[in-house]
């Protein structure tokens, strides 16, 4: 008898720490599939609302900045009011913010409210990797929780293009804002009655100066890489917003090391291959983002294709992705450390990014998007799985939150200004080409872009393998 009771009065808790994770994969999709979602349904809009090109990019770079500039304040937040509660008032939040997007009137009006759903994630975002650290401690479970965790983090960017492809070429690009409203609601109401209750600390200091200075800096940083486009380097604003981002963020750092809570406690960063770990994230995204906005465009308005099937014709780099990340990078990365795999990815990923310079306007998607595609859903399956089981490796507990935070602020910040510089070089690459025609123009200037990004990244893999000297392995609870 007393051995079956246990049994019994353990299955209901079983069953609710698996509802819980279903909240918490449910919150974390919302955030990631929203960094793309957008993307195909771009051109629609920004004919719709009369959007200039240079002002396209920050229909995603105020979502991304505001996301990327405030997750760390956002972490600090769960610490102190209950990651409970911040998961639940941001998956509101973001339902409410989406639902003004979706009504928009103008580009203003889109943007502002973007820039709304970027807050309402960062303060989401933190909470499901702690919430999903607290719910499952088995080791077993926790390696299977934390598995599925880092499939929906992979997958999400791919799958946000297929479903606004959908969206926008069956309904229309609006359906891609209001498709948050009922999985945004069904997370927060869900997670009402799945999610653990965890005490807030109530003692935990907020340094709203700090995330003054961080977010700033990054936003005068992208703004300025933006107006590149439309007025030059020698332009006196873009020269007084570099030199601002440059006091701002020197300023953040020197505070850091000063405060006694700051936001990003600067012994994380010490860590060379901690380090390394978040500029392989920042890197990947810089190109990664950039490329998912050319070749959006390349698809439906050189190529022609419909919303939906220029949504599906991203599938490729998920497939790579998904493949090479569960059938490889899990079995190889204790043997061989982290080091080979993230610089063999971020290669793999410049590779396919210099491969774009050969784009045309009579580019074949089989001869030549569908095996980059794959080149670059290859190295993205390498190198992203391992950033997150090293990340937080060694990570005292009290630095483990923000730590997590960090990953995914290297994530935005680096799409942020891999979206916006891009966007510059593909402007000023299009208006100097000559000879070529509007459209050979036009291609012309994604084709330079992502040759760009692919140099970048391969740089930084470079800079990679110089900074990460020993191996380092974790389990996936790590993770």
């Amino acid at each position: 008898m007393t051995t079956t009771v246990p049994a019994r009065s353990e299955a209901p808790a079983d069953r609710r720490r698996w509802w819980a994770l279903a909240v918490i994969g449910l919150a974390q999709l919302l955030v990631i599939i929203d960094t793309t979602i957008v993307n195909i349904a771009l051109p629609s809009a920004q004919h719709d609302l009369g959007m200039s090109d240079a002002a396209r990019q920050w229909t995603i770079s105020a979502y991304t900045l505001a996301f990327g500039g405030l997750l760390l304040l956002g972490g600090r937040l769960a610490d102190r009011l209950g990651r409970k509660n911040t998961l639940i008032v941001g998956a509101l939040g973001f339902a409410i913010a989406s639902a003004v997007g979706g009504a928009a009137t103008g580009p203003g009006m889109l943007m502002a409210a973007r820039a709304a759903q970027g807050v309402f994630a960062a303060l989401l975002a933190p909470s499901t990797l702690s919430l999903l650290t607290i719910t499952f401690t088995e080791t077993k479970e926790r390696a299977k929780a934390f598995g599925i965790y880092s499939a929906i983090m992979m997958s999400g960017a791919a799958a946000g293009l297929i479903t606004g492809g959908a969206l926008a070429e069956y309904l229309n690009w609006r359906w891609c804002l209001y498709v948050n409203l009922p999985v945004a609601v069904a997370a927060g109401l869900a997670g009402w009655f799945v999610l653990p209750s965890v005490a807030g600390h109530r003692e935990t200091r907020l340094d709203w100066i700090s995330a003054l200075l961080g977010s700033g800096g990054i936003v005068a940083l992208v703004y300025a890489l933006s107006e590149v486009a439309t007025r030059g380097w020698g332009s006196g604003l873009v020269l007084g917003l570099l030199g601002t981002a440059l006091v701002l963020l020197a300023a953040f750092v020197l505070r850091q090391a000063r405060v006694a809570n700051p936001l990003l406690p600067l012994r994380i960063l010490a860590d060379r291959t901690r380090t390394g770990a978040y500029l392989s994230i920042a890197a990947a995204a810089f190109g990664m983002f950039g490329m998912f906005l050319f070749l959006t465009y390349q698809l439906q308005a050189i190529m022609h294709y419909g919303a939906f099937t220029a949504g599906l014709a991203f599938l490729p780099f998920l497939l790579g992705n998904v493949l090479v990340s569960t059938l490889i990078t899990r079995r190889i990365l204790p043997r061989t450390g982290p080091r080979p795999l993230l610089v063999t990815g971020l290669l793999l990923m410049a590779t396919g990014l210099l491969t774009l310079t050969q784009l045309s306007p009579a580019s074949s998607y089989w001869g030549l998007i569908l095996p980059v595609e794959l080149v670059l859903g290859a190295g993205a399956g390498l190198a992203m799985p391992t950033v997150m089981n090293i990340a937080t490796v060694g990570v005292g507990e009290r630095d483990a939150g923000v730590a997590s935070a960090f990953i995914t602020t290297s994530q935005q910040a680096g799409a942020s200004l891999g979206t916006a510089s891009l966007n510059t070089i593909a402007a000023s690459a299009t208006a100097s080409a000559s000879g070529l025609g509007a459209v050979g123009a036009t291609v012309h200037g994604y084709a330079v872009a992502n040759g760009w990004a692919g140099a970048i990244v391969g740089l930084a893999a470079l800079a990679i393998g110089a900074l990460v000297t020993r191996p380092r392995t974790a389990t996936p609870a790590a993770t």
